[in-house]
C-alpha cells in the first residue's frame, strides 16, 4: 500500500502591526482589532503588534518602556491605556485574533528603562560614546533616575522595586544636569556585559539608551523571567519579537526563550532585532543562539534600498550577502519596519515604484518568512505631519493573496538579465496551480519560462491585473511571460482556484472607522 501523501504546509505571512506615527488616542487596537478578519483573508496568519506595556506617557510607542507588567492597567505616567489602548481593547483584540486563525507576537523591550519615579545616588564613570570601553573620567557620585516603585500598580503582578544596583549605565546625571553615557559602578563584577554577550560595535554595545538593565543581577533576571511566564498566561501570543537584542545579554535571551519552551511547549516563534547591515555578526550571532531563533534580515532592506535609487542596477544582486540567502530558515524578510521609515533614524529610503518588487521578492518565492508592514498596507500618519499613501498602488494584499494561493512548489529561477528576473512556482500535487512571476527596474520585461506540461493548453493571466496579456501555455509546458516597465506580473492559470477574490476590495481606510 502506497504512503500517503501528506499535505504541502500553508505558506505563512505576518504582519508588522503598526507604524512610528500611529495616532496616539489609545485606539490602535481597536482598529487594529476590526480588520483582523480580513487580514486573515488577504493572507495575513500572524501580527507582529507594537510595545503593549507601559511607556513614560501615554504619547510613547512602548520602547520608552517604564513598567513591564502594565498592559495599559494600572493609572501610571499620565493615564490608564497606553498609546496603543487599553488592557481591556487588547484582550479583545486577541480573542479576536484567536478566532480568526491570527497569532499574535508581542513585542518585548528587555534592554532598558525610561521615567524612574525617583533619583538615586550611585557611583559612576563617564565613559566615550564611541568607545564605551573608555573611561574619560575619574570615578565619581552621580543622581540617576534609576528608582522604579510603580506606585500605580501597587505590588500587583510582582513586588519587584528596582534600584541603581539593576542598572548597568545612564545617560543623564541629575546633579549637574550633564547628558553623556554613565558606566554605573559597584562590585568587582559590577559593569558592562561581558564581551561576546553584546555586539562589539563601539567598543561595548551595552548602553543603548534610557537606564540600562543588567542581567549580571540575579534579581532581575528573575523578575523578567516571571513577567514572561505572566505574559503567556495574560494573552494568548503565538511568539514574541524581541527589541534591540545585540545590546544585552545573549545568555539571558537564551535563557528566556528556554524558559518559555519548557514551561509552557507552546512552540513559540522567536524573532530578534539585530539590526546591522553585517552578514557575518547575524550568521555568528544566530550559531550562538539556537535553531528557534530568527532574525530580520537587514542586509536584503538596504539592497533594497540601493537598487531602487538606481533605474536599471543589476537585480541579480537583489539577494548578495542577505541572511535569507544563507540561512532561510531563520530569515524574516521585510521592505521596511516603523525603524526604516522615513524621518526616522534608521531611515533606509525605498522608492514607491520599487516597493511592488521587492514586496514581490520576498512573498513569491521560497525563502524566508516574510513581513508586511502596515505603513505600506494602509498608509503612514494620514492626517498628521508626515503623511503617505497606502503602497504598491493598493497591490500589497493581492501580492499577499496571491502568497496564500499559488506561491508553492519546486522554484526555477530565470536570472539571465540584469533588469528583469523571472522565475516560476511548479505548485504540488495538493497545491497544483503554481504561479510565473517576471519583474523589471526598467522597461517592459519578456521571458519565456517552463511551468510544465501539465499545464498544456491553459491560459494564464496577471493576477494584479497590471499587463493585460493571456498566455497560453505550450504543448512543451513553456509559454512567454511579461511585465510593464518597473513593475512586475504574476501569472496564474485563470481557471485557477481563488482567482475571484483579486476582485475584491481591501479596505486600507483603517482611520475613517
Amino acid at each position: 500500500m502506497a504512503e500517503e501523501q501528506k499535505p504541502t504546509p500553508e505558506n505563512m505571512t505576518m504582519l508588522q502591526g503598526f507604524e512610528w506615527y500611529v495616532p496616539a488616542d489609545q485606539k490602535h487596537w481597536v482598529r487594529l482589532e476590526k480588520h483582523v478578519p480580513q487580514l486573515k483573508q488577504w493572507g495575513v496568519d500572524n501580527i507582529w503588534i507594537p510595545p503593549a506595556c507601559k511607556g513614560s506617557s501615554t504619547s510613547g510607542n512602548g520602547y520608552d518602556i517604564y513598567d513591564l507588567y502594565d498592559l495599559g492597567e494600572f493609572d501610571q505616567k499620565g493615564g490608564v491605556a497606553t498609546k496603543w489602548g487599553s488592557k481591556d481593547d487588547l484582550l479583545k483584540l486577541a480573542e479576536t485574533a484567536k478566532s480568526s486563525g491570527v497569532g499574535l507576537y508581542f513585542d518585548a523591550v528587555l534592554n532598558h528603562k525610561f521615567a524612574a519615579d525617583r533619583k538615586e545616588k550611585c557611583q559612576a564613570v563617564e565613559v566615550d560614546a564611541e568607545d564605551r570601553n573608555k573611561n574619560i573620567s575619574d570615578q565619581y557620585e552621580i543622581e540617576a533616575w534609576v528608582g522604579f516603585n510603580f506606585p500605580g500598580r501597587k505590588d500587583k503582578y510582582s513586588k519587584m522595586k528596582w534600584h541603581w544596583y539593576h542598572f548597568s549605565g545612564v545617560d543623564y546625571n541629575a546633579a549637574n544636569n550633564k547628558t553623556g553615557i554613565f558606566k554605573i559602578m559597584g562590585d568587582k563584577t559590577k559593569g558592562w556585559a561581558d564581551d561576546g554577550d553584546v555586539d562589539s560595535e563601539k567598543g561595548n554595545y551595552d548602553f543603548l539608551m534610557g537606564s540600562d538593565i543588567d542581567y549580571d543581577h540575579p534579581e532581575v533576571v528573575e523578575d523578567t523571567l516571571n513577567w514572561g511566564k505572566w505574559l503567556a498566561k495574560e494573552l494568548p501570543l503565538k511568539g514574541i519579537r524581541f527589541d534591540a537584542i545585540k545590546h544585552y545579554s545573549e545568555e539571558f535571551l537564551r535563557q528566556f526563550i528556554t524558559t518559555l519552551d519548557e514551561t509552557y511547549g507552546q512552540g513559540w516563534f522567536f524573532v530578534g532585532e539585530f539590526w546591522k547591515d553585517s552578514l557575518d555578526d547575524m550568521t555568528r550571532y544566530l550559531d550562538r543562539m539556537n535553531k528557534k531563533f530568527s532574525l530580520f534580515d537587514a542586509p536584503l532592506v538596504y539592497n533594497f534600498s540601493e537598487i531602487s535609487k538606481g533605474n536599471g542596477a543589476d537585480l541579480r544582486k537583489v539577494f548578495d550577502k542577505t541572511l535569507v540567502s544563507v540561512m532561510p530558515v531563520n530569515a524574516v524578510t521585510l521592505v521596511m519596519n516603523h525603524d526604516t521609515q522615513p524621518y526616522q533614524a534608521l531611515e533606509a529610503p525605498i522608492e514607491g515604484w520599487f516597493k511592488p518588487l521587492a514586496y514581490t521578492l520576498i512573498l513569491l518565492r521560497n525563502e524566508g518568512y516574510p513581513c508586511l508592514w502596515y505603513g505600506d498596507l494602509y498608509g503612514i500618519d494620514p492626517k498628521g505631519e508626515h503623511p503617505f499613501p497606502p503602497s504598491c498602488g493598493g497591490a500589497l494584499p493581492k501580492l499577499a493573496l496571491a502568497r496564500k494561493l499559488y506561491a508553492y512548489g519546486e522554484q526555477a529561477d530565470y536570472f539571465d538579465y540584469a533588469t528583469c528576473l523571472g522565475w516560476v512556482r511548479y505548485g504540488t500535487w495538493d497545491r497544483r496551480f503554481g504561479c510565473a512571476v517576471v519583474l523589471s527596474n526598467a522597461g517592459p520585461g519578456e521571458k519565456r519560462m517552463h511551468v510544465g506540461e501539465m499545464h498544456a493548453g491553459e491560459v494564464w493571466t496577471d493576477v494584479l491585473g497590471w499587463s493585460d496579456r493571456e498566455v497560453t501555455i505550450g504543448e512543451d509546458g513553456f509559454g512567454v511571460f511579461v511585465c510593464g516597465g518597473t513593475s512586475v506580473s504574476i501569472f496564474v492559470n485563470r481557471e485557477a482556484e481563488g482567482r475571484e477574490k483579486f476582485s475584491e476590495t481591501f479596505n486600507d481606510k483603517i482611520y475613517d472607522e
